[in-house]
């Protein structure tokens, strides 16, 4: 017996920063006919993140962005260096968010706030293709 519906996405980033994958995520969710339940999103990377924050002001992200680069520089003396400068900060910054966010659904629709979306959000400077699975209940 089934107890849900599992998607794989792939979402390709153009480096450091927020990409909104809200609108694809309700797609599934529409797609999935599922009117009452749960969406679970689950990064499969280790220097990204999912985040849900502010849509409206895009001086919230850069804030973030901000205040993450103050409080986990680059060139920090990391022993973790094999793939450049950018690498170990990714993963703490990873550390400190969350790769797994779970939003109610409610009327078929993810039940976000007015001024919410979910964010991948980019840790390393270079573009990714991040994989992620979505998990309807």
């Amino acid at each position: 017996m089934s107890m849900g519906r599992v998607t794989s996405i792939t979402v390709r980033t153009a480096g450091k920063g927020f990409v909104d994958i809200t609108e694809r995520i309700s797609r599934i969710v529409a797609d999935a006919g599922v009117s009452e339940g749960l969406t679970t999103v689950f990064l499969q990377h280790t220097s990204a993140s999912l985040l849900v924050q502010e849509n409206a002001d895009p001086s919230v992200r850069s804030d973030l962005e901000a205040w993450m680069s103050r409080n986990v520089p680059e060139n920090a003396d990391y022993a973790h260096d094999s793939e450049g400068p950018d690498d170990m900060p990714s993963h703490i910054r990873t550390a400190l968010t969350a790769v797994s966010v779970s939003i109610p659904i409610l009327n078929g629709r993810l039940a976000l706030g007015t001024w919410q979306a979910l964010y991948l959000w980019e840790h390393r400077r270079s573009a990714h293709d991040r994989h992620m699975v979505v998990h309807i209940a």
